[in-house]
């Protein structure tokens, strides 16, 4: 059998090479949704600020020079620093059903993690928790979203089979929009308007929700800083994040929620599912990816919801259901009749506890592996 060889990702060609192979690696499954290629690019280089405090190296792996397999290597220091774990990271892994490809791989950034004085390997995760993370381990036969990861069944056997172990999971779920809102939802946040002086902020166009993204993502800093690995983002991130994320984000999908005094206290994003223009682009914006992608923006029958936070001080408290609340209303009014929840911990009980009220299913299963040296 011909030799393995792993090529480490040094040129502008090799980057690309390395972010194009998982659409060939499926382009036949009807069930991968592609990235954006652009974004994956931009993700992996040095215009991704997240580099402030991240290292990373890309391998590919190879037969005979043609590409079998990727890998990337990440060390966060912030998150050794928060959580006094000295791990390394993998991520942007995809693979030939082939031991010895897999084997190569994971040695290799194995024996990186080592050099840098890592104790142990976990992921897939990205550079932050807004990058895609959790090998799906569940739900092989459900269309993916722009948000997630998909793979092959045969990937957690390979991890498994090289010593890997869940270290945490995250769930979906698969709502179906009803055609009129759970009275027992809408009592929820009834209370929850009444007794805290909440309110779901209106605007007609993005621009007006502008002034309040610095405060969502002071949210998120907060509410996510005991889930699992999470590093607070930095200002220059967030600059980032909305510069190229809010423009696109409908009034009618984001809400966010205030209190008296005009503070943000939650929120949750979703966009109408990106899934089949991408499938159908290949992940490229041109020459007809953009288009599509607009037009699905405004016809597209399926949501994505992609986050979602509330201060620690209002959670438990009618805030989620506020906000779920709102956003129902505006999926009926605009004939949305499906939605993803996209990962939550498995352990996020009274978010998925929420989900009772609607016609759900839980339809798919993501894992973290953790391998110590």
């Amino acid at each position: 059998m011909p030799k393995v060889e792993i090529k480490k990702v040094v040129t502008k060609s090799d980057l690309k090479e390395f972010v194009k192979f998982p659409i060939r690696l499926y382009a036949k499954n009807p069930f991968f949704v592609p990235p954006l290629i652009l974004d994956e690019i931009n993700t992996l280089t040095k215009k991704n600020p997240a580099f402030e405090y991240c290292e990373a190296e890309y391998w590919l792996a190879q037969i005979n020079g043609r590409t079998v397999g990727r890998i990337a290597g990440i060390i966060n220091h912030r998150y050794i620093e928060i959580w006094n774990r000295r791990i390394a990271r993998f991520g942007w892994v995809d693979f030939i059903d082939d031991n010895e490809v897999v084997e190569r791989l994971f040695e290799t950034v194995e024996v990186w993690a080592k050099s840098k004085n890592m104790e142990g390997l976990h992921g897939p995760l990205g550079f932050t928790d807004l990058d895609r993370e959790g090998m799906l381990v569940e739900g092989f036969h459900e269309v993916g979203t722009f948000a997630t990861i998909y793979n092959y069944p045969y990937y957690p056997k390979h991890l498994e089979r090289l010593g890997y172990r869940k270290d945490v999971d995250w769930v979906e779920y698969h709502i179906k929009v009803p055609d009129s809102i759970p009275e027992k939802a809408v009592q929820i946040a009834k209370i929850a308007c009444e007794r805290r002086n909440l309110r779901v902020v209106e605007a007609k166009k993005s621009k007006e929700l502008l002034p309040y993204a610095k405060g969502l993502f002071e949210v998120i800093n907060e509410a996510y800083s005991d889930l699992y690995g999470f590093v607070p983002l930095t200002d220059k991130q967030v600059k980032v994040y909305t510069k190229q994320y809010f423009p696109l984000i409908s009034p009618d999908f984001l809400k966010i929620l205030v209190d008296g005094n005009n503070e943000v206290i939650g929120f949750v994003i979703s966009m109408p599912s990106l899934s089949e223009p991408l499938q159908k682009s290949g992940g490229k914006l041109f020459p007809f990816g953009l288009f599509r992608i607009l037009r699905t923006l405004k016809k597209s029958k399926k949501l994505d919801l992609y986050l979602g936070a509330v201060r620690k001080e209002y959670q438990g408290k009618g805030a989620n259901a506020l906000l779920i609340t709102e956003l129902t209303k505006s999926c009926i009014q605009r004939a949305i009749t499906d939605a993803e929840s996209n990962p939550e911990l498995e352990t996020n009980l009274p978010v998925q506890g929420f989900w009772r009220y609607f016609d759900s299913r839980q339809h798919k299963r993501r894992r973290c592996y953790l391998k110590n040296f």
